[in-house]
């Protein structure tokens, strides 16, 4: 029996420019259990050595392997082959973001619109205090975890923002998973930093550029509801603009 393969079209572009623009096409074998990133390191083990691509745990969560697959972002660790026996796949990186080289992809941008929102617990602004005793522990009921839990499995992929097609019109927009996150840490019932974080969301590349399209709940691969953080989100900023607008006369 003649062994299966698929064809597999891969983007190119080297730090020079010289490849940018090209697509290579190899013809890969595969079985039932074939990933689409199985295929790219067999294209690398056994065809070209020099193509470059992002993978850590092969277990969809580390997030490193998004990619393009056809035109959907996904991760290439949990996407099979066998889906593409007859179109056939085209890889590409991710959307929305600056190409390093190949299928890899710059995070950098990625990781400072991160860092803007606070990602961790903020202290009582008062006492400069956790709102726990440390001696305690921070204690919480199943169903203060339950508040904030599914924001919490967001893996940091990117797929949303290569979904988004308002980052087509506004770049500098922060994005579902940035929302996501901050909204994860403002449902924390150990968390004070919700007035801050709205600062930054109720900007003008904060929250409000996205008019909920929903694509970049579709393509978590987490199950993260990337849209209803951000309506959550515009919901808080107004809320919550009357005590901030208190707080900076003060």
């Amino acid at each position: 029996m003649s062994e299966q393969t698929v064809r597999l079209e891969v983007a190119r572009t080297s730090p020079d420019g010289a490849a940018t623009g090209r697509r290579d096409v190899f013809d890969v074998p595969y079985d039932a259990r074939t990933s689409v990133l199985d295929a790219l390191q067999w294209v690398k083990d056994h065809a070209d050595p020099t193509l470059t691509f992002r993978w850590s745990c092969k277990m969809a969560v580390c997030g490193s392997c998004g990619v393009m697959v056809n035109g959907r972002p996904v991760l290439g660790c949990e996407t099979f082959v066998r889906g593409y026996r007859t179109s056939g796949l085209v890889v590409e990186p991710l959307a929305h973001a600056e190409v390093l080289r190949d299928l890899v992809v710059d995070t950098d941008t990625f990781l400072g619109k991160l860092a803007t929102v606070q990602p961790w617990l903020v202290p009582d602004g008062a006492t400069r205090l956790p709102l726990v005793d440390p001696a305690s522990g921070h204690r919480q009921t199943p169903g203060e975890l339950a508040a904030f839990k599914g924001f919490a499995e967001c893996i940091d992929c990117m797929l949303c923002y290569a979904a988004c097609p308002q980052l087509d019109v506004a770049p500098d927009f922060l994005g579902p998973a940035v929302v996501a996150t901050a909204r994860r840490w403002d449902e924390d019932s150990r968390d004070a930093g919700e007035l801050d974080r709205a600062d930054v969301l109720d900007t003008e590349f904060g929250v409000w550029p996205c008019i909920q399209v929903g694509a970049c709940t579709q393509v978590c691969p987490k199950g993260v509801d990337p849209a209803r953080a951000l309506r959550d989100a515009q919901r808080v900023a107004t809320d919550t603009w009357d005590a901030r607008e208190r707080r900076r006369a003060t």
